[in-house]
């Protein structure tokens, strides 16, 4: 490869790399290279030099994920209903499809002429 000048590649440092795995449970990569000062495709280009930069965010992520996901089932198991529906909703294909129906009073509305400013409901 014939160097052609211009700016030096990016290298992460070893403490940018332990800020990689921490934000990476928060972050998105784009998000990160904003963090980090670069473009995305400057991102990208350090994950294919830096391997273990792609290896530290996936680990990091799936990792807060694991715990994220092991407090929502104990909420389920505790019986709590918007946790259950949400699992339900995005891990089982569970639909509400149900229609539900009330009976809603009739409202009745009287006017007087009399006094046009003033109305009985």
């Amino acid at each position: 490869m014939v160097d052609k000048g211009g700016r030096p590649a990016r290298v992460l440092s070893e403490l940018e790399i332990k800020q990689v795995a921490t934000l990476a449970p928060k972050l998105t990569k784009t998000q990160l290279a904003d963090f980090f000062g670069v473009s995305f495709p400057t991102w990208q280009k350090i994950e294919q030099r830096q391997p273990e930069v792609s290896l530290i965010y996936k680990k990091a992520k799936a990792e807060k994920i694991s715990q994220v996901v092991d407090k929502l089932f104990d909420l389920c198991l505790e019986g709590n209903a918007a946790c259950i529906m949400f699992f339900l909703k995005t891990q089982a294909q569970w639909r509400e499809t149900e229609i539900q129906t009330a009976d809603i009073p009739r409202l009745q509305v009287v006017v007087n002429n009399d006094e046009p400013d003033k109305a009985a409901v």
